[in-house]
């Protein structure tokens, strides 16, 4: 386990000192409120922590994609409430992250005390990682802690910058996530499947060409799997298929043989003319799909065999679905497999570690997000630890 500094390696006494922690506060709105509260509970632990040892505790977020600019419709002041609802605490509010609005809010801070500033991507530098802005950010603070896993992939002045000019932690979430992580694929018990689904190979190479080299099985779901049996001379018709990258699915096959993975894909499939619910449907073999059908969904000998794989494994780690799971009746692939997943991490047999934005939404759907070990909800900064790739938020970290 890469060694990283925590909450607990902060100095005994941390009353009355200024902590900078960066929180992922990019939460669903409607109507002028937040609508989703899943990342301000992730983050509640570490802000109460702090601020119960006595910490001014300054948080840094950003929302939505302002190009540095201000736009109020992208402030985080409605989101002040739901953070203080949700800790029960009260949270005082800055209307900007530096400069003197920020500096003496911070100033009137009281040991114990929470303060939100304002939107970090309301200033230009916070995606260009500017010098002179984390300066700015860090002239606030004694301590910074990043709590945020979800933009830990992107060097920003709050995330990467702000982290070399004042002793550096990681916080609860952080943490938590970071240590599942390394359960999923660092140095994770064998043997390890992999479930990764979704739409498009081409948005997922890198991630593909990681897999095969570091787990045992890989099951490839979702329209991604039609490009790979096309790949293999297979007619999918009307399917959802990438033709032109053939050869890419080839080359991943020839490199997981050559790793000693085992590729799973489908041998059945749930077949439709058109994508809508209610829509005529049947199961076919993948080498007998009719012309003019287009598969939606693995059948039940393919769920059969992914459930076989599951039953084997140690450790899981899931990205995508495994079917059009928006629309019934082309969810029961992936709910089967996830409530199957789900009843061996239970049982204490598995390992399950799952992330991106369309898989935590199927889990949800097949009502288990809560049994699997550990669900992510970094989206990008998950898909980029699962390519193998370097993570400078988290980089910063390492003693």
């Amino acid at each position: 386990m890469p060694n990283f500094r925590t909450l607990d390696d902060l100095p005994e006494d941390i009353r009355g000192k200024r902590v900078l922690v960066r929180v992922d506060l990019n939460v669903p709105m409607a109507d002028g409120a937040v609508s989703d509260r899943t990342r301000i509970e992730r983050v509640v632990p570490t802000i109460a922590e702090l601020s119960g040892k006595g910490a001014k505790v300054i948080l840094l977020a950003h929302f939505g994609r302002p190009k540095g600019k201000r736009v109020e419709e992208m402030s985080l002041r409605p989101v002040a409430q739901a953070l203080e609802e949700e800790l029960d605490h009260r949270v005082d509010f800055s209307g900007d992250c530096i400069g003197d609005e920020a500096h003496s809010e911070v100033g009137e801070m009281a040991s114990g005390d929470i303060v939100l500033l304002e939107n970090t991507r309301f200033h230009p530098g916070e995606e260009k990682n500017d010098p002179d802005l984390a300066k700015a950010l860090a002239a606030n603070g004694d301590i910074y802690v990043n709590d945020a896993f979800s933009a830990a992939h992107r060097a920003h002045a709050s995330t990467e910058g702000v982290a070399h000019l004042l002793p550096a932690y990681a916080g609860r979430a952080m943490q938590a996530e970071l240590e599942a992580l390394e359960k999923g694929l660092g140095s994770p018990e064998k043997p390890v499947v992999a479930i990764v689904g979704g739409a498009k190979v081409s948005t997922k190479i890198d991630l593909l060409q990681n897999l095969v080299k570091k787990v045992d099985a890989l099951v490839i779901g979702g329209g991604m799997a039609n490009t790979f049996l096309a790949a293999k001379g297979i007619d999918v018709a009307k399917s959802l298929c990438e033709h032109d990258l053939a050869d890419t699915a080839n080359a991943i096959m020839a490199e997981a043989s050559k790793s000693g993975c085992a590729i799973v894909l489908p041998v059945d499939a749930v077949v439709a003319a058109e994508f809508k619910a209610g829509a005529d449907s049947e199961t076919v073999d993948v080498e007998n799909v009719p012309a003019g059908m287009m598969i939606l969904d693995l059948g039940p000998a393919s769920v059969g065999r992914i459930n076989g794989w599951i039953t084997q494994a140690a450790t899981l780690v899931w990205n995508g679905p495994l079917g059009a799971f928006e629309i019934p009746p082309f969810d029961a692939a992936t709910v089967a497999a996830a409530r199957h997943a789900a009843a061996e991490t239970m049982a204490g047999s598995l390992v399950s570690v799952a992330g991106g934005g369309d898989t935590v939404a199927a889990l949800n759907h097949a009502g288990v997000t809560e049994d699997f070990t550990y669900v992510s909800t970094a989206g990008g900064a998950f898909l980029e630890w699962m390519e193998g790739k370097k993570l400078p938020g988290v980089a910063v970290l390492l003693r």
